[in-house]
């Protein structure tokens, strides 16, 4: 059973650890706490324990304990140091313990709560100002509102569904008016969830693309059928005009005839001086 969990611990630390480059020190810090939380090194970060020395005859299992938290400790750190950038990383590199690391960082980088404050302010006032484009989908839209929700939720303040929801019905486009119109009338506004709203969005969304493609692929078979009618007039109309030419050359040709004098500008017969 130990060799289980310990080949699970080892598998789980080979995975890439997320990298902090300097910005956006509230994302990474959640990330980074659940993947130590996972490696099982978390404890070496949050409680930063003392090793007391092994006695003069330990047991077994004094020996293991003693190692592991050993162990735990110097991966903890290990950790941290390769969860940085070069650049942030010589902040750290004279601190002790991986304690001591998360808590520079975090006084570093995530600033009091003041400077939190401007933070979350400017991110509500960026959220209010959000408006659907016209070559966006709908999730593409909500995928960017969320976003920024849950920086504002990283930082402390506590915002629900309710609020996106109310965005989203005020700042789409005129195109969905009637899909909203059906939500109100059918449900209260408090009781519309984030996904329904998603889902109805979206197939109205797929609807009207379809109608769309429908448009598009009925224009381009009558064009089809215009140019089909138009190449089978053509070959008439080749003949017509060469019968026209050739009876046009033939009268001129006979026309010619009537003039076996010489011209007087080129000194050629078949033509009268003035057609020279």
């Amino acid at each position: 059973m130990e060799q289980t969990e310990s080949s699970g611990s080892s598998a789980f630390t080979r995975l890439s650890a997320p990298v902090f480059y300097g910005e956006n020190y509230q994302v990474w810090s959640v990330k980074m706490k659940a993947f130590m939380e996972g490696a099982d090194l978390w404890e070496a970060v949050v409680e930063d324990y003392e090793i007391t020395p092994l006695g003069a005859d330990p047991t077994v299992s004094q020996i293991r304990t003693h190692k592991e938290k050993v162990t735990r400790k110097a991966k903890a750190k290990s950790c941290l140091f390769s969860a940085v950038s070069s650049s942030v990383f010589t902040k750290i590199m004279h601190l002790e313990s991986a304690k001591q690391m998360w808590y520079f960082l975090k006084a570093e980088y995530e600033g009091d709560e003041k400077i939190r404050g401007m933070k979350v302010l400017n991110l509500m006032r960026d959220f209010e100002r959000q408006q659907m484009k016209k070559s966006e989908t709908v999730k593409d839209y909500v995928d960017r509102l969320v976003g920024i929700v849950n920086m504002i939720r990283i930082l402390g303040t506590k915002v629900t569904d309710d609020s996106i929801v109310q965005k989203i019905m005020v700042s789409v486009p005129e195109r969905f008016e009637a899909t909203l119109a059906t939500l109100e009338n059918t449900k209260e506004l408090s009781n519309i969830k984030l996904a329904e709203l998603l889902s109805a969005l979206q197939a109205q969304e797929q609807r009207r693309l379809m109608r769309k493609e429908e448009l598009v692929e009925g224009a381009l078979k009558s064009k089809a059928k215009i140019s089909a009618a138009e190449k089978g007039k053509e070959p008439y109309q080749k003949q017509k005009q060469y019968g026209n030419n050739k009876q046009n050359a033939g009268a001129e040709s006979s026309e010619n005839k009537g003039f076996p004098d010489p011209c007087k500008h080129c000194n050629k017969k078949g033509h009268p001086h003035w057609r020279c």
